[in-house]
């Protein structure tokens, strides 16, 4: 009997060891298929500072292509691509020291990346990961967490469903969260005094 696999680990908060380098993630799939990677970002951080960014398309398992109208990739995009397995161990340097991976939606990302490993035969990742939507619902009591809303929040830049643009934004609310940013609307604006 095979045994079963563990879920990835998602947390809402930083770890408070090994937090001083982590990579933020994001996938853009092909399909219904947890498997079907056809881009992904990361953004690799190292005591607050973005040292790292690297952007991937990824030929996925099969060329139909459901979610094109959110990301705009299509199998003529990726059909010369090398598949997940090459590209994963192409960027396996950017995990060098992380002490975690994180995500907007983590459980999306980590699925992804479980079933892309598995498919690809590599071992999964034992860093764990922290959902950036948790964080931010935490950290500044953000509703609705969705990245454009939480981007909106923090100021951050965002072209949405662009892999990369989407990991940046993720390791700018981890930064933020590091550095305690107080959003703009909470911080205490002076009160001009009346004019006579």
């Amino acid at each position: 009997m095979e045994k079963a696999l563990k879920k990835p680990k998602i947390r809402s908060e930083i770890p408070k060891r090994n937090a001083s380098v982590f990579v933020a993630i994001d996938f853009e799939t092909a399909d219904y298929g947890q498997d079907s990677a056809c881009a992904v970002g990361l953004v690799r951080v190292e005591r607050g500072v973005i040292t790292a960014r690297e952007y991937r398309m990824i030929r996925p398992p099969r060329d139909s292509f459901v979610f094109t109208y959110i990301h705009g990739i299509t199998w003529a995009d990726v059909a010369n691509e090398p598949e997940f397995g090459e590209v994963w161990q192409a960027c396996a340097s950017i995990f060098d020291g992380a002490g975690f991976i994180a995500a907007h939606n983590a459980s999306f990302d980590a699925n992804v990346l479980a079933a892309c490993c598995d498919r690809a035969g590599l071992p999964r990742t034992k860093l764990p990961f922290v959902c950036t939507v948790k964080l931010a619902r935490i950290q500044w009591k953000i509703f609705p967490t969705k990245l454009p809303d939480v981007c909106r929040k923090l100021n951050i830049s965002l072209n949405h469903h662009e892999a990369l643009s989407d990991a940046e934004a993720c390791a700018r609310i981890v930064i933020a969260a590091m550095n305690d940013t107080v959003l703009p609307s909470e911080q205490n604006t002076p009160v001009s005094p009346p004019v006579p």
